[in-house]
């Protein structure tokens, strides 16, 4: 090996560690910060000295419902990610299989509305859930973040489709399939990993969803795990409980770490089963 090679190697190593550190900092730093004391949550050094886990104690106490914000997050971005991969699958196998007039027109509105900013609709949204009596309810979250995750499901899963031969289809319809069984037996097994990885997605995206959640609820009862933790207090009105928030923010991370872990192979054959044909 020359020593040009090498010094190409050893760069692209610097490289792969460099993006690495950059993007764990972050977390890096949330999981120390967690677990300092309350008197030592400012302190720089790069290890907690003690160690100390009151900061989650502090998390799971009664008084900040914490517990019940997690289940409600798991509700909310389990159904959401149910409805809307139900809508897009069916959605996005129209749009890639039927022939009919401005289907390319319709694509480009479907993608078109996740391009508005979610507090342009915001206002409009609370008053018609206002006068519905949704407030303070799990549909006034799960519709919004529906149509807001529906867009890029649909065109994600309409590639994929597209990438999948025809004569899959016509196979089974000659063997005496309809096009529905056709459908359900043959191409959904097969789109299984692009189906998967949207679903990641979805999942991803409505459970760190946060604003709709803070402005269509107002009882801690229904609040998700975003707002809950926006809404952690300290020990007097003046006191922000950093620590706390922290700890807090490893939980709700960890969920989401282990899933991409777990099925990171999926997600990776999903994303690029539909790059070439």
């Amino acid at each position: 090996m020359t020593a040009t090679v090498k010094w190409r190697t050893w760069l692209l190593y610097l490289g792969v560690a460099a993006v690495v550190a950059y993007c764990l900092a972050p977390f890096y730093w949330m999981l120390v910060s967690s677990l300092r004391r309350t008197s030592d949550i400012f302190d720089t050094s790069l290890l907690p000295a003690p160690v100390s886990f009151e900061n989650y104690r502090a998390v799971f106490s009664p008084s900040q419902g914490f517990g019940r914000a997690l289940l409600n997050s798991l509700i909310v971005s389990g159904t959401t990610t149910v409805l809307a991969l139900l809508l897009a699958t069916f959605t996005a196998y129209a749009m890639a299989r039927l022939e009919f007039r401005f289907k390319r027109l319709i694509l480009t509105l479907i993608i078109a509305t996740s391009m508005f900013p979610v507090v342009s609709i915001l206002v409009p949204l609370l008053k018609l859930f206002t006068d519905i009596g949704w407030i303070n309810t799990y549909q006034a979250m799960i519709v919004p973040s529906m149509s807001f995750v529906l867009p890029l499901a649909v065109w994600n899963l309409t590639t994929f489709f597209r990438q999948m031969p025809d004569e899959l289809e016509q196979a089974a319809m000659i063997d005496g399939c309809t096009r529905g069984q056709a459908f359900r037996k043959i191409i959904i097994p097969l789109a299984a990993p692009g189906i998967f990885t949207t679903a990641i997605i979805i999942f991803i995206a409505a459970w760190n969803e946060f604003l709709i959640a803070l402005s269509m609820t107002n009882r801690p009862s229904i609040q998700t795990a975003p707002v809950a933790i926006s809404k952690f207090a300290g020990a007097s009105q003046f006191d922000t409980p950093f620590g706390s928030q922290m700890a807090a923010g490893v939980l709700v991370t960890i969920p989401l770490v282990i899933m991409v872990l777990l099925f990171q192979r999926r997600i990776v054959a999903g994303l690029t089963a539909g790059a070439a044909k």
